[in-house]
């Protein structure tokens, strides 16, 4: 079973449900078997399990919220995404699921929330709030508040509630660029829908990152984290929050041992900008950097690994403007060292569009230093939402413009298009066929040369029925037949 990074929502169907079930049971088998010597644990082990948390737990649980969301999805949406495919693999071809269609259904799904002002913000995962109808949050004296999204950036897994009232027991918020690997912390949500379940553990790592599409350095724990959990407070032994619960690794949809927190410090940069614009303005430099190895470091003459090596520059991009080009060494970015191509990408999503930068850079075997300033993301890399806005269809697939050097690969058959960079697994695009990598050359009769040009031909969709998306898969022209429903 392949292993990957889950999000933390918890849906309620009865697939589920059963799988949570069987989830729990393997794991406490897998516990039963395998047992723990208390007597073989180190002093430093027992130090961190003997932790007193218990204080805090009182202090801090009438801060957090169960968050309650409601969506309608088609029932053919929820056969395909939660029963089609599982059960296919045991049945194979004779199962048969009949086609309803035009019957709506209510999906029920939960996370947990908690406030950071005394006048009812509250801060949540975005994965927790997407597609709600309604959401509402249940507080610790069963007290049930409507919510309104203030905004939501699934970049960085934040959403900003609020409810109406006021003197709502707000949490203290700490640096989490002070904490340390190996520091106590505290997680509290509601794992499988059991509410205010609190779990302990250390910090196991700092500043992981997964892939581009994220933009945030994720705190890594050991803290118990199951479905539930997203959009919780992580706490320092000060009950200060350092972290929002975000996801963990699994190959089974339950805890194994690594969870993954969004730092406070980014959160409440986010957290400001939805609350004051409604959506985040990110920089943008035009870079892909790549890590430096033991290789690369001896092929050019680096005393170690360090830094990130810039394998494409793209054009018009601040990047190429300040006199960056592709082979160039960044060695710092505004003075802070970097030693990974994470460090580098995490720097630039902190940053604001018009920021300056001053990196300084090996090239040729020789140091210097290059100037310039950030341009705004938003005319660079983009998803179909800004089609979605007028039309209201959903996709869920994320596009890029096409490099020069990939442009050149279509010239011989007189085609441009758009590359598929990510896709929603459930989503309309995904249950058509389309893979990522794909390059979307039309889409509906309409030309795709840019992904301005793809908005454009989503926003004139018809709202239910089949298109047609051509396409290039490995340098093979294809055609599929996407259903709108």
């Amino acid at each position: 079973m392949p292993i990957n990074i889950a999000k933390l929502k918890n849906t309620t169907s009865t697939m589920q449900r059963l799988l949570q079930r069987s989830s729990l049971a393997i794991a406490v088998a897998t516990t039963m078997v395998v047992g723990i010597n208390l007597n073989t644990m180190s002093s430093a082990q027992a130090a961190v399990t003997t932790a007193d948390f218990s204080g805090l737990v009182q202090q801090v649980t009438p801060a957090v919220a169960r968050v309650n969301v409601t969506k309608t999805v088609s029932e053919a949406e929820l056969a395909k995404a939660q029963t089609a495919e599982l059960l296919r693999k045991f049945f194979g071809d004779r199962l048969r699921i009949p086609d309803q269609a035009a019957t709506p259904a209510i999906e029920h799904a939960y996370g947990t929330g908690f406030f950071v002002t005394a006048d009812g913000y509250m801060l949540t995962n975005h994965h927790v709030v997407a597609g709600a109808d309604k959401i509402t949050v249940t507080l610790n004296d069963r007290t049930e508040l409507d919510a309104t999204l203030v905004g939501s950036d699934e970049r960085s897994d934040v959403a900003v509630l609020k409810v109406t009232g006021k003197k709502f027991p707000a949490l203290p918020i700490g640096d989490s660029n002070s904490l340390k690997v190996g520091e106590p912390v505290l997680a509290i949500g509601s794992p499988f829908g059991f509410d205010y379940s609190a779990s302990a553990g250390i910090v196991s790592a700092k500043s992981r990152n997964f892939s581009r599409e994220t933009s945030v350095p994720f705190i890594q724990t050991d803290v118990a984290l199951n479905p539930g959990n997203s959009g919780g407070p992580l706490f320092n032994q000060r009950g200060e929050v350092i972290g929002i619960n975000s996801r963990i690794f699994s190959g089974t949809g339950g805890y194994m041992g690594l969870s993954f927190s969004i730092p406070i410090d980014a959160a409440m940069e986010v957290y400001e900008q939805l609350k004051t614009n409604g959506k985040v303005e990110r920089a943008y430099l035009g870079i892909y950097p790549q890590d430096i190895d033991r290789n690369l470091a001896e092929a050019y003459n680096l005393a170690r690994p360090q830094g990130a090596l810039l394998t494409r520059v793209s054009p018009d991009s601040p990047a190429q403007k300040a006199g960056l080009k592709s082979g160039d060494i960044i060695l710092q970015y505004n003075d802070v060292q970097i030693m990974e191509a994470s460090d580098l990408l995490n720097l630039i999503n902190r940053a604001r569009p018009n920021d300056a930068f001053r990196v300084q850079i090996q090239r040729n075997g020789k140091q210097s230093l290059i100037t310039g300033k950030l341009s705004d993301a938003s005319n660079d890399m983009q998803s179909q939402n800004r089609g979605q806005q007028n039309n209201e269809i959903s996709l869920g697939l994320a596009l890029r413009n096409l490099t020069p050097e990939e442009q050149v690969e279509l010239a011989a058959d007189n085609k441009t298009g758009v590359l598929v960079t990510t896709l929603e697994p459930t989503g309309l695009a995904a249950r058509s066929g389309i893979l990522a990598g794909d390059i979307i050359t039309n889409l509906h009769q309409k030309p795709i040369k840019t992904v301005t040009d793809f908005s454009s031909a989503v926003s004139v969709l018809p709202k239910k029925g089949v298109v047609t998306i051509e396409l290039m898969r490995q340098g093979i022209p294809g055609i599929i037949g996407l259903r709108i429903e």
